[in-house]
């Protein structure tokens, strides 16, 4: 036997008494070595199932913003977006933004919701492969509204990023930003990444179904045809919000204040208004586009507002 599987806890006890008592100095072991700092840490995807259904956010990327009342609360004073700010114990001079789309995998189709930054600034393959899908693995890529940030990835240079897959985008939306020349940001955008899948995209309208247990609901605002969906299994439900709120309390706890990307701030604001009544109400979770990875949660009504409840383990019995 080993010297070390001899010494007791008693002994080692009784022989620490005695250094001290004897005013001996225990030797102090030097570090063998510095630890470099790492930076923040974190996973890139989260998975929970829903009835039937897995359910997987995947963290496209994130940012620091600088000067968040640039975007958020701009028809309320400093004093009043502080104050909310500190209530929250969130700063009021800047915030973290986070990208995410999501997979839901009904058993029999993989459908991705929107695609992220694409180029140099997304992460979504990467994300994907930890999660364990790859993209020619995607039935159905669903694009919720045509911010650079959910179109960006669906080319991969000049094809099509996901070479599977057809395309559901909604109605209203494309007949928006498709007339847009070349030279407008987002239309030139369309014209390169959305344009070329033309004939693999269907588009859909408020009720129409992609497929069994997951339904678009109109939740415009944000952009002139932005769409949310609604995803069922085995009695389950839960909501893909998309950019219909984009901050858990700048946004989301105060529906009323203006985002500055709401293009229609006062439709953007009803919006918010009846689906975060309905998911307080009936208790669904959703995910929201923006929210804290891994972007799941609960509302819960709180005032005139509401609150974000973060997801823990309810999906994960």
């Amino acid at each position: 036997m080993s010297l070390i599987s001899h010494i007791t806890r008693r002994g080692f006890l009784a022989g620490t008494t005695a250094a001290a008592t004897a005013g001996v100095v225990a030797p102090i072991t030097p570090a063998l070595a510095k630890a470099d700092f790492k930076g923040a840490g974190g996973g890139i995807f989260s998975r929970v199932k829903l009835g039937g259904f897995e359910v997987t956010t995947l963290l496209d990327g994130a940012r620091i913003v600088e000067t968040p009342q640039n975007i958020f609360g701009m028809n309320v004073d400093a004093e009043t977006f502080g104050k909310a700010s500190a209530e929250a114990l969130i700063p009021a001079d800047k915030f973290r933004l986070n990208f995410t789309p999501t997979i839901v995998n009904t058993g029999n189709e993989l459908v991705l919701f929107d695609t992220g930054l694409g180029g140099d600034n997304g992460n979504l393959i990467a994300a994907m492969a930890a999660a364990g899908y790859t993209p020619d693995q995607v039935d159905i890529v669903v694009i919720t509204h045509f911010h650079p940030d959910h179109i960006g990835g669906l080319m991969a240079g000049d094809k099509p990023a996901f070479p599977n897959a057809r395309y559901v985008m909604g109605t209203a939306e494309y007949d928006f930003w498709s007339p847009k020349p070349a030279e407008d940001r987002i239309g030139g955008l369309v014209i390169k990444n959305v344009k070329p899948l033309a004939e693999k995209i269907t588009f859909a309208k408020g009720g129409d179904s992609v497929v069994s247990g997951i339904t678009a609901t109109e939740a415009f605002g944000h952009t002139p045809g932005h769409m949310i969906y609604r995803i069922e299994s085995n009695g389950q439900q839960l909501m893909i919000l998309a950019d219909m709120t984009n901050h858990y309390v700048w946004s989301l706890a105060y529906p009323d204040w203006e985002v500055k990307f709401d293009l229609d701030k006062e439709a953007a604001a009803k919006t918010r208004r009846k689906v975060l009544d309905m998911l307080a109400t009936d208790k669904i979770p959703f995910i929201g586009y923006h929210m804290p990875f891994p972007s799941l949660g609960y509302v819960e009504t709180r005032g005139d507002g509401f609150h974000y409840v973060p997801a823990s383990y309810q999906l994960s019995l």
